[in-house]
This record gives structure tokens, C-alpha cells and sequence, in this order.
């Protein structure tokens, strides 16, 4: 059986404010990653931006047909991996919650924290891509015309490995 990590991430500068998302895919103990998926909006929260990463996880993994593999998702979310995992109520962000639950139920998920910025070397490569998602986001917003946030988070974005490996290595 295939064995994947996924380390998720979420960033926001302000909170609300611009903020980025990162989702690192590697098979397990791998060197390198086969897909880094990144997003990001103007007017975002930092645990939007935190399940955001979690559901375009998801999603790549459906789109790509792992069903089958044995899949473990690292956030360093505490909401995120204590709601899904010990049931802590949901309060806000309802949409993304229903999102995360619908994608989740066809595939063999297991969930684990991990400390944020500590010595675990794929969720801090993950959290600079995040990081730098955001301030992406932070600068196109400063350079709109509008200067008008939007109400909601746009459809999340995603750049292949190839086009940021310079980025991370």
C-alpha cells in the first residue's frame, strides 16, 4: 500500500487579512516532495486559511485517486486536528467544516499535530510557503485599485513542485 504525508499550513497577515495556504505532498520518507499545492486570499482569517490547506489536500488527493493509499495529514492546527479527531465544537467557518468532513469520508485520513516551528523540517517548509503566500497576497492587495477586500476566499490556487523548487531548495 502506498504510504503519503501531507504537512498542511496556514498563514494571515492580520487576522482578518491577506493570508496564504501551503500543502506539501511527499511519499513517506521521501527527500523531496512530488506536489507542493499553495493558495491564497485578501481578506482571509489564519484558521480559514489553516483548513483551507486541509481541504485542497484533500481534494488532491481525490483528483489523483489515492483512495487506496495510507495517508497521514500533519497540521499544526490545533483547531483543525482537535475538531476532527476529539470533536471540539464548530463554531465558525461551518462551510469549510461541511467542505473538509464530505472529502474526508471516502478516504483513510489519519490525522496528526505537530508543533509549529519547531524541528520538524516539511511543516516549516510548508509554513515558508504559507508565509510567503501571504505576503504575496498582502502586496497585490496594497497594489489593487480597489483596495477592497473581498468578501470571501477566493478558489484556492495551485502551482506544481516544478515551479517553485527554487523557492524551497
Amino acid at each position: 500500500m502506498k504510504m503519503i504525508d501531507i504537512f498542511t499550513d496556514g498563514s494571515c497577515r492580520g487576522n482578518p487579512g491577506p493570508g496564504g495556504w501551503a500543502a506539501i505532498v511527499l511519499e513517506k520518507n521521501a527527500k523531496k516532495p512530488f506536489e507542493i499545492l499553495k493558495g491564497r486570499a485578501f481578506e482571509t482569517t489564519n484558521n480559514r486559511m489553516e483548513m483551507t490547506a486541509v481541504i485542497e489536500a484533500l481534494r488532491y488527493v481525490d483528483h489523483q485517486k489515492l483512495h487506496k493509499a495510507q495517508i497521514t495529514l500533519y497540521s499544526d492546527s490545533s483547531l483543525v486536528i482537535q475538531t476532527l479527531l476529539q470533536g471540539w465544537k464548530r463554531k465558525a467557518n461551518l462551510d469549510l467544516w461541511e467542505e473538509m468532513d464530505e472529502l474526508n469520508e471516502e478516504l483513510d485520513v489519519d490525522f496528526v499535530w505537530v508543533k509549529g516551528h519547531a524541528k520538524n523540517h516539511w511543516n516549516n517548509e510548508c509554513d515558508k510557503v504559507a508565509q510567503n503566500e501571504s505576503t504575496i497576497a498582502q502586496k497585490e492587495f496594497l497594489a489593487s485599485p480597489k483596495k477592497s477586500p473581498q468578501k470571501k476566499d477566493p478558489s484556492p490556487g495551485k502551482q506544481r513542485i516544478s515551479d517553485i523548487q527554487q523557492e524551497l531548495f
